[in-house]
């Protein structure tokens, strides 16, 4: 999640356009009626002709989509840093959270969104404002992730790649010894799904969800996109 020079939330992953549109610069430079004129899917290997012309979602609109969809989906939100508007983007993500009714839910289980990010700072700034709403701390290092940042910023689940998780399976076992689910990114083979369900990874993160979710349906049960 990313803001704009208006101050509107983008779903947009690159810190700059250039890999992922047809435009050049930065999100943060940028206003949503430029970014809305960009087109965000040609560059997708092999997929130019069917997704030309794929504009970019807004939290906004993301959101309501999901709200709308005929059976409960929970959404996970990564917020992105560093970056020039530093805990702007955090207060605007609780603030639309709020206005859509879903930022204090019940229990975390209840809950119909999950914030997470790289940024131990920006983690602990959601669990401050919003302590019921789940967290994710996302790190690149099984040292990080399984030492004491999770517990010093009160993340409720930890976000290892899949290539750390394979080179430190215990970190699963860790994590729930302290009462925290496992989120991986980003699980795209059938070999590394099955691998996730068999050491208790709650989530997992996929560029193939529809393919993914086949597995999953096949008899991968425990794990959840």
């Amino acid at each position: 999640m990313r803001l704009t020079r208006d101050g509107q939330l983008v779903c947009v992953h690159d810190r700059r356009v250039d890999r992922t549109s047809d435009g050049t610069g930065l999100v943060s430079e940028m206003t949503l009626s430029q970014l809305r004129a960009l087109d965000f899917g040609s560059w997708h290997p092999g997929g130019a002709e069917a997704e030309s012309g794929t504009g970019l979602l807004t939290l906004e609109e993301l959101v309501s989509l999901v709200l709308d969809w005929n059976r409960p989906v929970k959404l996970f939100i990564e917020t992105k840093h560093p970056v020039r508007y530093g805990s702007l983007v955090e207060n605007k993500v609780l603030a639309l959270l709020h206005r859509f009714g879903i930022a204090a839910p019940a229990s975390a289980d209840m809950s119909r969104a999950v914030v997470m990010s790289f940024s131990a700072a920006a983690v602990w700034r959601i669990r401050r404002a919003a302590p019921m709403l789940p967290t994710v701390l996302l790190g690149e290092t099984s040292r990080y992730l399984g030492g004491s940042a999770a517990t010093t910023v009160g993340a409720t689940a930890v976000g290892p790649s899949i290539a750390t998780l394979r080179e430190h399976p215990e970190l699963v076992d860790r994590a729930a010894a302290q009462g925290r689910a496992t989120y991986c990114w980003t699980v795209d083979h059938y070999e590394d799904v099955e691998f996730c369900r068999s050491i208790g990874v709650a989530w997992i993160a996929t560029n193939h969800p529809g393919r993914t979710k086949s597995w999953l349906q096949r008899g991968l049960t425990g794990t959840t996109l």
